[in-house]
């Protein structure tokens, strides 16, 4: 199961119900994401962008986004120092230059910033804010979302068509496009397979996407960030 189709509603109260969402800014028009945002309920974005800024979209530099989301009062907080998808520290990358998102998400900084984004969504209905529009070409989807679910928070993932996507249907097309648990997943026995193996296979898909989307350092960068 995909992303919620035109002319499909999600509940209201399932919306309403929500404190953790994501949004990529993609091209949109300033005003495009702020509507998104509204019609969601967004009171705060979390920025985990590593560098706040777009040479190909300025609209969504650090100074820019801020000034436009409190004239909306939404309220904007950076994340990037610890749940940024191009961390600093040359650990975190494989002998290739790909990040490992796994080695990220056990250190202390990035837990810490999950502990502040989970506390900071019992005041607020916060939007985890990257530039991909889709959560499957982002850490905030392949990263960050994952470690959200550990914690027991499944995020809504705002499309940039203006529908909504679970955190359970980005999994199914994690898994449908990378073809892990394929037969499995969406057999005749899926729902007979235990939690644990149904959550075994969705993490292989998570590493498997991680794979082809993680940033990878160019030549001429040693991990010093972006």
């Amino acid at each position: 199961m995909g992303v919620i189709m035109s002319g499909s509603r999600m509940p209201e109260q399932m919306i309403s119900a929500a404190r953790m969402f994501s949004v990529g800014h993609s091209n949109h028009a300033t005003e495009d994401l702020l509507r998104l945002l509204r019609a969601a309920g967004v009171t705060a974005v979390a920025d985990v962008r590593s560098r706040p800024y777009s040479a190909r979209y300025p609209q969504f530099n650090q100074p820019e986004l801020r000034a436009a989301l409190c004239d909306r009062d939404i309220t904007y907080a950076f994340f990037g120092d610890f749940l940024g998808g191009r961390p600093g520290q040359p650990g975190l990358y494989d002998t290739d230059g790909r990040l490992d998102y796994e080695r990220v998400r056990k250190t202390a900084a990035f837990q810490r910033g999950l502990h502040r984004l989970i506390e900071a969504s019992e005041e607020c209905r916060i939007a985890m804010l990257c530039a991909e529009e889709d959560p499957l070409e982002c850490h905030r989807g392949l990263m960050i979302a994952p470690a959200l679910v550990e914690r027991g928070i499944a995020a809504l993932h705002l499309r940039g068509n203006g529908e909504i996507e679970t955190q359970g249907q980005m999994e199914n097309r994690l898994c449908a496009e990378t073809g892990v648990g394929v037969g499995i997943l969406d057999g005749l026995f899926a729902p007979t397979l235990p939690e644990v193996e149904r959550r075994d296979l969705v993490a292989d898909a998570y590493r498997t996407m991680a794979r082809r989307k993680a940033y990878r350092l160019r030549p001429d960068e040693t991990g010093d960030g972006e």
